[in-house]
């Protein structure tokens, strides 16, 4: 127990958009939880790109990122992530170094290599772009050389962002993030909030093969885990009901508003469904306090 008093907490939100309610409201929430968060001592507050997706509002992810940090003091906010391969990275260095100028000190570049959308929304976002192993890494290097002190031979400069060094994560699911973050010395967050399978193996990767950076001497590790609180166990169960219809959403390929929650909602269901949703919500905390 003590050394889970002693962990950083921090949160990832993905400005849901409930049924019933709107986008601005969704917007507001976040906003509030982030005062929140901040006041009870969180490290962190990120938000997640997806596009074209009814039920989330964060696609704009670097103007919410600017958003949550102005109406907070303390709290770090970044991108958990911001998706690589739909921007060039000059463009992600230039928004990140505005907000890094903005609020010194308090901005994270997470980083993504999935698309976070479907291939007719991808082509829409980066035209006829043809994505290869190799960009990813390429694209990270870039982003910390246009972040990192200017040299003498460089010939683009972001401004602003030259110089900002903001820190930059690397995100997965799987063991590719693992290896290169490893590789480059740089902090790893993984999504087991959707993915747990490998969680294990990819920190285990991830730790016997770091290499001490500039930035970062050992490694340094974040998970996600899904979490629904409530007074009782019943409660946060019940309140649980509506993430459950949400991911067989997901699993069948329909996206959707956050719906309400429902009674007896698992008990309806084929055993392959609750299976489904038992594995994409494998690393998840549901229940009262203890």
């Amino acid at each position: 127990m003590t050394a889970l008093q002693e962990t950083k907490l921090s949160m990832l939100d993905l400005v849901t958009v409930r049924e019933g309610g709107t986008v601005a409201e969704a917007l507001a929430i976040a906003r509030d939880t982030a005062r929140h968060v901040e006041q009870i001592g969180f490290t962190r507050y990120w938000v997640a790109e997806h596009h074209n997706m009814p039920g989330i509002a964060s696609s704009a992810t670097a103007v919410l990122v600017g958003y949550i940090a102005g109406a907070t003091s303390r709290i770090r906010v970044g991108s958990g992530g911001i998706m690589l391969p739909n921007h060039a990275p000059l463009v992600v260095a230039e928004a990140f170094g505005t907000l890094a100028e903005l609020y010194p000190g308090r901005i994270d570049l997470g980083l993504g290599r999935a698309p976070g959308t479907d291939r007719l929304t991808m082509r829409a976002l980066r035209r006829d772009r043809v994505e290869t192993e190799a960009d990813f890494p390429r694209d990270v290097a870039e982003l910390q050389r246009l972040l990192g002190p200017p040299r003498a031979d460089q010939q683009v400069i972001a401004v602003p962002g030259s110089g900002t060094e903001v820190p930059i994560w690397l995100l997965g699911s799987s063991l590719f993030s693992a290896r290169l973050a490893a590789e480059r010395g740089l902090p790893y967050a993984f999504a087991s909030h959707f993915a747990p399978a490998m969680l294990l193996q990819a920190i285990e990767l991830y730790r016997q093969n770091f290499r001490p950076s500039p930035r970062l001497a050992k490694p340094y590790v974040m998970i996600g885990v899904p979490v629904i609180a409530a007074p009782t166990d019943d409660e946060a169960e019940y309140l649980a009901t509506s993430t459950y219809q949400r991911v067989l959403g997901i699993l069948h390929g329909e996206r959707q508003l956050l719906p309400p929650p429902m009674h007896g909602f698992l008990a309806g269901l084929h055993p392959q469904e609750r299976a489904g949703i038992a594995d994409f919500l494998g690393a998840a905390v549901i229940g009262g306090p203890d």
